[in-house]
């Protein structure tokens, strides 16, 4: 196997040297400015907490691994692609957002069912007027670091891509056009008069509901699970992230990292583009 090691600082010479006598590497190559390749590495426990120490991402990768091998990235959107949760941002709107964002985050946690959580944080949104959502897309939506790269890449590579949100759909279609996403999925809130209601259309897109888009978009495109990488942030990403060969925990919750196949916790999007030597 090889390591990979990528970081958003400079990497000292020091830690590389260390990680590659722990785990007994041949050669250090550097791949990036950023980011370094052990070749022939064996795992070590250590190498998860040097690595913490020094706010290092690391994976070990197969050396035929490639990131053209893939042919569908999915991704969750709030915290993922793009760096705020959008609902607790409306909810600024009508000075609710510390409300809002218990819920979020609690749902994140594990702690508390997904749709539940949704319904109460919508009915709290009762009566806002639809131009607050604009107005969140316009001023406050960002994405996050790397995900222009990763983009350009996965259009390299013709690897398809499926933004598959809990969140809802005003926003999912926006990055999808603006992006050039292939596929996107995600909740629709109920608007009357041009105000929501505090309700959401039709069935939820939850876990489960992450889960099938990922497995129909796949079925669809004939690839088989290795060929598909997903990434998220939450709890509610775990059943999608399951579904997939490779398994990314993006700056995620304890329980993300703990069942995903890497953790990025300190490089942006692109370093799935590093990861795989894109």
């Amino acid at each position: 196997m090889n390591l990979i090691i990528q970081s958003p600082h400079d990497i000292a010479a020091a830690h590389l040297n260390r990680l590659a006598g722990l785990t007994t590497a041949t050669r250090i190559e550097q791949t990036a400015a950023r980011a370094y390749r052990l070749c022939d590495a064996q795992p070590h426990d250590a190498v998860a907490t040097i690595c913490r120490e020094h706010q290092l991402d690391y994976g070990f990768v197969r050396p035929q691994q490639h990131l053209g091998d893939f042919g569908l990235v999915v991704m969750d959107m709030d915290s993922t692609l793009i760096s705020i949760e959008c609902i607790d941002e409306i909810a600024d709107m009508v000075n609710l957002k510390p409300q809002v964002s218990a819920i979020t985050e609690a749902a994140m946690r594990g702690e508390i069912e997904f749709a539940e959580s949704l319904r109460r944080r919508v009915a709290l949104l009762e009566g806002l007027e639809e131009s607050a959502l604009l107005r969140v897309y316009e001023e406050r939506l960002q994405l996050n670091p790397g995900a222009e790269t990763l983009l350009e890449k996965l259009k390299e590579h013709r690897i398809k891509t499926l933004l598959v949100s809990g969140g809802f759909v005003f926003f999912t279609e926006r990055l999808k056009q603006r992006l050039g996403l292939d596929y996107a999925h995600a909740n629709t809130l109920e608007i009357v008069n041009g105000k929501l209601t505090g309700r959401v259309l039709g069935h939820i897109l939850d876990a489960q509901g992450k889960a099938d888009s990922l497995v129909r978009t796949r079925d669809e495109l004939g690839l088989r699970p290795e060929q598909v990488i997903a990434m998220g942030d939450g709890a509610n990403d775990l059943k999608m992230l399951a579904q997939a060969g490779v398994s990314i925990a993006y700056h995620a919750k304890p329980v993300v990292r703990s069942q995903a196949n890497y953790a990025f916790n300190f490089v942006g999007l692109d370093g799935l583009v590093t990861l795989f030597g894109g």
